[in-house]
């Protein structure tokens, strides 16, 4: 390998490392202000029981994000610096509102909804969680509208000159159609992957009837957010679709492994190819499929990976423009599949808690248990299929991969921080697993109400509530 391989390894690693905690903390944060929600309306001491259990696996789960998300701003100044150059002058401002309005919203409202339980009105403490809610959201969008310029460059020139481009309409940026159909594809999966979590959980405890009264209406909660996220993301993937076909088209054509253009194009159920990815060799097909999720239409014309070939080599230059197909091909499947099953399974949950109902056979909770990996399987597809399949872009259309590494960084240097790297987040995963598998064993705390608020009070030290 040399160092282009390597920087693409150990980005590739730590950013599907970090996007295990980016939707877990997205849809927890929600899912607790929700809980809280229900407590403060109620004042039923099981809300805030779960309120207080969730709220500290999010907390867990908050903390290892930050921490490994650092890393990602600094492997663009180590391994890609030619890169950040180009971009920097776009990047700079989405990055930067994320920075300054949304991470610093996130964690100042978390800091006083942790810090505030015993000191601030109830109403008040809950509008906290509801407001660290809101600037996950936030800093999810402008982090997407970052990586959907990679994807879809709008709103800059090239500057010959400098060899950069540079911004020219940051509104232009911020509502990227790549941005807007994948902003609530990603928040879908972010709720998915928490109701999930909460799922697994909550069947661990019931099935072995433990604190029924908190993880009963924690799992109804859960069910409902996993089906409706499921549906969602469904309709949301079908408008991703569509935009990916009319930007990207080599990137739906590897992903359906469709080496010529047809209309109506079937839909690839099943499909082996040669060992270089040039051409079919076995496939089971579902007729006018693939027309339809491409085009919105049964009679469409998709273009096949032979004739995109041809084409880019005309607008862009001589150069293989293909990306790895059996692995944007499978990353695709595995990313809807995984996704799929569970929301399924929470479908066929909600059938058999209604009425007041829990389920009688272990079927069910052991399914529940064992899907938890499922979301994060399927987010780590996503991603891989859509960064792998715009290669060998770093930024479609404008930038190559290999003219986005860092010049003067050799393949010594690069192979010595993936080492570390990986070897440093094998350790914080079995942190990670630890304090959480600890924290759910331990189940949720007993109920104790705020304290009432009096003047008297007011010297007394902020106590750290979890």
């Amino acid at each position: 390998m040399d160092a282009l391989d390597l920087a693409r390894w150990q980005f590739g690693i730590t950013t599907v490392y970090h996007f295990f905690f980016v939707p877990v903390t997205i849809g927890l944060a929600g899912l607790v202000a929700v809980l809280q929600t229900a407590w403060v309306r109620t004042d039923r001491p099981e809300y805030l029981r779960a309120t207080r259990f969730w709220g500290k696996l999010f907390l867990i789960n908050f903390a290892m994000g930050v921490v490994t998300g650092i890393v990602q701003e600094f492997q663009f100044g180590m391994n890609w610096s030619a890169y950040s150059r180009f971009v920097g002058d776009i990047f700079g401002a989405p990055l930067a509102v994320e920075g300054l309005l949304a991470f610093f919203l996130e964690s100042t409202f978390l800091g006083l909804w942790i810090f505030g339980w015993d000191r601030l009105p109830k109403r008040l403490h809950l509008a906290t969680i509801w407001l660290a809610a809101a600037g996950t959201v936030l800093s999810a969008y402008f982090i997407l509208a970052a990586n959907s310029w990679m994807q879809h460059p709008v709103g800059f020139v090239y500057n010959p000159v400098t060899g950069r481009a540079e911004l020219t309409d940051i509104v232009a940026v911020l509502t990227n159609s790549t941005t807007l159909v994948t902003f609530p594809h990603t928040i879908a999966a972010a709720f998915l992957t928490a109701g999930v979590v909460m799922l697994a959980v909550c069947a661990w405890h019931l099935s072995r009837a433990s604190e029924v009264a908190v993880f009963r209406p924690s799992l109804r909660l859960a069910l409902w957010v996993v089906a409706i996220a499921g549906v969602l993301l469904v309709a949301t993937g079908d408008l991703q679709a569509r935009v990916m076909t009319h930007q990207q088209p080599m990137k739906m054509a590897a992903a359906e492994a469709l080496y010529d253009t047809s209309g109506p194009a079937s839909f690839s159920v099943f499909t082996v190819g040669t060992l270089d990815g040039r051409r079919e060799v076995v496939s089971l097909r579902v007729p006018h499929a693939l027309s339809l999720l491409a085009t919105g239409r049964p009679d469409g014309t998709v273009e096949g990976i032979n004739d995109v070939q041809r084409r880019y080599e005309q607008t862009y230059g001589p150069g293989d423009y293909r990306p790895v197909v059996p692995v944007t091909y499978w990353s695709f499947r595995l990313m809807i599949g995984f996704g799929a099953l569970v929301t399924l399974l929470a479908f066929a949950g909600l059938w058999l808690t209604r009425g007041g109902r829990l389920p009688a056979g272990r079927w069910f909770w052991r399914a529940g248990v064992w899907a938890v990996g499922l979301p994060f399987l399927a987010n780590s597809m996503g991603w891989i299929f859509t960064e792998l399949g715009r290669q060998p872009w770093v930024v479609f259309g404008v930038l190559r991969t290999a003219a986005g590494v860092s010049p003067t960084v050799g393949v010594g240097a690069v192979a010595t921080s993936l080492a570390v790297f990986t070897l440093l987040y094998g350790a914080l995963a079995v942190v990670e697993v630890g304090l959480v598998l600890r924290a759910v064993k331990a189940g949720p705390p007993l109920a104790e109400p705020p304290a009432p608020i009096d003047g008297a009070d007011d010297a007394r030290p902020l106590a750290f509530a979890y």
